[in-house]
């Protein structure tokens, strides 16, 4: 490889919310990297550094270009420069949209297990939670059509947040499963919001599919929410892009995103996006190559020393759903029993919404860090009964 992804990088002293931990803990939880971004998007930012001045920002051409043409060569989709709208995140195009769209208390959906910050986009914005629980069995998610179709029927509920890659279950849905979930949710006026930040993370030979490529009616009924800083590693540089193909629709997120004064970028959030979509393409691939890698790691360490413990088959993000249910404990108290036995630091899944127990694993990290993590889980597991 020509990028070293074995490389431990510490991250101690650094404000780092993932690992503001304990000393010996080894924090496996939340959605960021322990490597370090592609060296053609840190000599960008250093670049603009050395600049020294830091005044407002504009955006130029070659951010929309960056995004047209990645989005056009990478994912099949050509989306227009006008359909673009710049934003600091995707959570905060989400609760802009959220309050923009609907009106208290009225209802929005999400497919659960889903992203935790969903419920607080929600919720926070003084809307109601619609929790539509996947169905599960063998090992594997699948949607009941009829049951959604009568969900988005119900007269409140007037958006639905769909996450396309699914976070957490690692899902890529498909292009009928799509066209499906757009065509129940157009004819029942239900606006989607798709969260698709985790697009550019999946198995070596997978592709996602586009919301807004599968049919004029998701094309017509949609925000897409996409950026590089869940690929890239840039989460804390705030750089995103709303892709909205509807006229009308994309001046109500316009004004929504210019309202909350989220729609301006700060000094290095272009520089980053372009180097990441115009020169990151070769680090990315040799990354998921690296996550797919560590993800046959985990698959078979848990097939032969935790067999308790099924891992739910992937193909997308970094973050691993694994299902304890056959432990007898609830996901809250093993998530503590594991990170006070071990120091091991998991996501508890009851947060995603999931009604058994469930654990989220990120392996975004060194295969010796990954390794570490899996010893530590066989000693928790070894030891919850003692």
């Amino acid at each position: 490889m020509k990028y070293n992804f074995d490389e431990v990088i510490d991250r101690t002293g650094t404000n780092s919310y993932k690992w503001d931990i304990a000393e010996g803990e080894l924090p496996m939880w939340v959605a960021d990297m322990d490597f370090r971004t592609a060296p053609e998007i840190i000599k960008a930012i250093t670049e603009r550094a050395e600049h020294g001045v830091f005044g407002y920002s504009t955006i130029p051409d070659e951010w929309y270009s960056a995004y047209i043409n990645w989005w056009k060569n990478r994912h099949g989709i050509e989306y227009k420069k006008s359909e673009l709208i710049f934003s600091t995140g995707v959570i905060p195009i989400i609760s802009s949209c959220v309050r923009k769209l609907t009106s208290p208390a009225e209802n929005v959906l999400i497919m659960t297990p889903v992203y935790n910050i969903f419920y607080n986009c929600i919720r926070n914005n003084g809307r109601n939670v619609q929790e539509f629980p996947f169905d599960y069995e063998n090992g594997a998610y699948s949607i009941d059509f009829d049951r959604l179709d009568k969900a988005l029927s119900e007269p409140q509920t007037t958006m639905m947040l769909l996450c396309n890659p699914h976070n957490p279950i690692g899902r890529i849905w498909d292009k009928d499963t799509l066209a499906k979930i757009g065509e129940l949710a157009y004819d029942n006026g239900v606006t989607v919001i798709s969260d698709e930040i985790h697009c550019d993370l999946t198995d070596p030979g997978c592709e996602y599919v586009p919301f807004a490529s599968v049919s004029e009616k998701c094309r017509d009924n949609c925000v897409v929410c996409i950026s590089p800083t869940k690929s890239f590693n840039l989460a804390g540089l705030q750089t995103a892009a709303a892709a909205v193909p509807n006229a009308r629709l994309r001046y109500k997120v316009w004004r929504a995103l210019n309202t909350d004064e989220v729609a301006e970028p700060n000094a290095f959030a272009v520089q980053a996006a372009v180097a990441a979509f115009e020169q990151g393409g070769e680090w990315l691939d040799e990354l998921r190559q690296y996550l797919y890698d560590n993800k046959q790691l985990v698959k078979e360490f848990i097939a032969k020393e935790l067999p308790q413990i099924k891992l739910v088959t992937s193909d997308a993000t970094y973050l691993l759903w694994l299902d304890c249910t056959s432990l007898g404990i609830t996901s809250r108290e093993l998530a503590k029993h594991i990170r006070k036995s071990t120091g091991l630091y998991l996501s508890s899944g009851d947060i995603y919404g999931s009604r058994e127990c469930f654990l989220r694993m990120n392996i975004a990290c060194p295969k010796a860090m990954v390794q570490d993590g899996l010893e530590r889980l066989l000693k928790a597991v070894r030891t919850l009964s003692l």
